[in-house]
């Protein structure tokens, strides 16, 4: 590191001017948001607004949905549940705790632009050396000496390049990157509540279906065995009667640990352990709700884990300024006051006063590459966010776009599958009364009964897969207000 000192005559003129030169001498490239090639409509929009699953907005009022945007399910369970999760969710309290820290960072790097004061204070007592006695009998004595200090110093680097402002940036827009990090994850803990609860109600709807079945297991077994009492059925038909219904309480014995599983899983969601938490059981699942339409365009806006990928270019952007900054000298302006002297009594004598005022100038001439690398580095982290946030918003549409086609067709499949699940019920009554007529054998029963309690099962699922669908589609029109203003 060489310094460079200026007589007095010559330092503040050419100090002066050369700082008004340099001022504007910023280091940082104009940011410029990522370009991306965004669609005009959806590819599947079409087929979802023929299935009554977007709806276009009224007009002048917002296709977007406000932050509670659970509560259109109309589920009073799902509401409490959603404000237990964001009151004590592990999750959210760690990006919590991030954003707090990056505002931190904020102030910490505002601070360098600001000049420092410091105080100190020092009291020494030391021993010099010897010197001849006054006896004249050349002995020798040591030179003790006793010196106080108090004073003020104060120091303060010019920002004649940027590299303060620049890393003043970046922290901001790291900061601002955190805050829409804490929104994407209050948005997919919001997202992963109701999920998991649509699961979990989904996995009682199947417990209680087979609960219902195998009580008419029971009685078409009751039913077998007393027709081969009375010699009109054979041992086998009792055999697979009881087959049906053994296997059939193996199925309700693994949809009630699947309601159990989804009942600690959401328990953790709550921040609760799973044996603080229990949820009464209705085994009703709530009708999809209709998803305002929103274009592509408009997913940039609302998505917060989208402008936190944009910010963190933003900030990436910015370090490139304070690399390049470094190639320059920087300006420091230092003073110093105080007292120093050795009787304390007379420390605040003017004799004792001391001050010094000047400006250095420090380059760095030789530093083996590094300089050159920091800002290669720079740019090579600036180039990997951009291409996170293009992967992001790539992401986002890709989501969208699956959603809409399963929602779409997941809503032709319960229709369908309700009309499954009706003919085979009408099946199975026939072949009940056959039976009893003793015109068909058990067989019939069996394949009729495993047929209806099948559609009856995939009919609960449909819906389910429909409500997961229409839950992702619902998150991505939420109304996000970033926390901060984005650059233009």
């Amino acid at each position: 590191m060489t310094s460079f000192i200026f007589s007095r005559q010559a330092a503040w003129p050419a100090l002066l001017a050369s700082g008004l030169w340099l001022a504007g001498c910023a280091q940082t490239p104009p940011y410029e948001r990522p370009t991306m090639d965004i669609p005009a409509a959806y590819k599947e929009q079409a087929a979802a607004q023929a299935q009554g699953i977007w709806k276009p907005a009224q007009p002048q009022a917002s296709t977007a949905l406000p932050e509670t945007w659970w509560t259109v399910y109309g589920d009073a369970v799902l509401d409490r549940l959603q404000q237990q999760a964001e009151a004590n969710s592990p999750t959210l309290a760690q990006s919590a705790a991030r954003l707090r820290a990056a505002q931190a960072a904020v102030t910490s790097s505002g601070a360098a632009a600001l000049p420092t004061v410091g105080a100190n204070a020092s009291s020494s007592r030391a021993r010099s050396g010897t010197q001849l006695s006054s006896q004249g009998d050349g002995s020798s004595t040591a030179r003790i000496s006793t010196s106080h200090s108090l004073g003020l110093t104060a120091s303060w680097e010019l920002d004649l390049w940027g590299r303060v402002s620049a890393g003043v940036s970046a922290a901001q827009a790291s900061a601002q990157a955190s805050a829409d990090d804490l929104a994407a994850a209050r948005l997919s803990l919001q997202a992963a509540v109701a999920q998991t609860y649509f699961s979990l109600r989904a996995a009682e709807a199947q417990a209680a279906l087979l609960g219902e079945t195998l009580k008419a297991y029971d009685r078409s077994w009751e039913l077998t065995r007393n027709r081969q009492a009375a010699g009109v059925a054979s041992s086998a038909d009792v055999a697979q009667a009881e087959a049906q219904y053994k296997s059939t309480q193996v199925q309700l014995l693994e949809a009630q640990t699947t309601r159990s599983q989804l009942e600690h899983a959401l328990a953790a969601l709550l921040g609760q352990a799973p044996a603080a938490f229990a949820l009464e059981p209705t085994a009703t699942l709530p009708a999809p709700a209709d998803v305002p339409q929103a274009l592509p365009s408009d997913l940039l806006q609302r998505r917060p884990d989208i402008a936190a990928a944009e910010r963190r270019v933003a900030a990436a952007n910015a370090q490139i300024g304070v690399a390049r900054a470094a190639y320059f000298p920087t300006l420091t302006l230092s003073a110093a006051g105080g007292f120093r002297g050795s009787p304390l009594a007379d420390l605040f004598s003017a004799p004792n006063l001391f001050w010094s005022l000047g400006p250095a100038l420090a380059a760095s001439i030789f530093d083996g590459g590094a300089r050159s690398a920091a800002v290669e580095t720079a740019r090579a982290n600036h180039a990997q966010v951009t291409a996170a946030y293009r992967q992001t918003v790539l992401t986002a549409l890709q989501e969208v776009e699956d959603n809409l086609t399963a929602a779409a067709a997941l809503a032709q499949e319960e229709q369908l599958q309700r009309e499954a699940t009706a003919a085979a019920q009408r099946a199975l009554d026939v072949v009940e009364n056959q039976y009893r007529a003793g015109t068909v054998g058990y067989l019939n029963v069996l394949a009729a009964q495993t047929t209806v309690l099948s559609s009856q099962r995939s009919l609960i699922d449909v819906k389910s897969r429909r409500l997961t669908a229409v839950n992702a589609l619902l998150k991505n029109c939420l109304l996000y207000t970033s926390p901060s203003p984005r650059d233009s």
